[in-house]
C-alpha cells in the first residue's frame, strides 16, 4: 500500500510562487501515474496535473498551463508541482493522487480512477 503525503503549501501574494511536493511512502511501483488536484468548500475536486511515474510524460488543465508545471524525482519518490503566476482562483486545498497507469494519459483527469490519495496542503493566494 502506498502512503503519499503534500507539503509545500502556504499563503502567497497574486503573482507569486509556490512549490507543492508529493512524497510516497510505502510500496511503490513504476507503472502508474500520479496527479494533482484541488478542492474548495462547496466545488467539485477539480483536475489540475498529471504525470506518469516511467515515462514522464505530462497533461496539464487549461486553467493552469502555462503556470503550473508537474514533474518527477523518482529516486525521491517524489512529485513536484511547481506554481507560477498564481491567482487568487488559485485558492484551494491541493492533493495529491496515484493510480496504475493503463491507459491515455488525458483520460487520468477524473477523481475516481485514482486509488491512493494524500490528506492536501491548503494554499491561498491572496489579491
Amino acid at each position: 500500500q502506498v502512503q503519499l503525503v503534500e507539503s509545500g503549501g502556504g499563503l502567497v501574494q497574486a503573482g507569486g510562487s509556490l512549490r507543492l511536493s508529493c512524497a510516497a511512502s510505502g510500496r511503490t511501483f513504476s507503472n502508474y501515474v500520479v496527479g494533482w488536484f484541488r478542492r474548495v468548500p462547496g466545488k467539485e475536486r477539480e483536475f489540475v496535473a498529471v504525470i506518469t511515474w516511467r515515462g514522464g510524460v505530462t497533461y496539464h488543465a487549461d486553467p493552469v498551463k502555462g503556470r503550473f508545471t508537474i514533474s518527477r524525482e523518482n529516486a525521491k519518490n517524489t512529485v513536484v508541482l511547481q506554481m507560477n503566476s498564481l491567482k487568487p482562483e488559485d485558492t484551494a486545498v491541493y492533493s495529491c493522487a496515484a493510480t496504475y497507469y493503463r491507459g491515455a494519459l488525458s483520460t487520468y483527469n477524473e477523481p475516481m480512477k485514482y486509488d491512493y490519495w494524500g490528506q492536501g496542503t491548503q494554499v491561498t493566494v491572496s489579491s
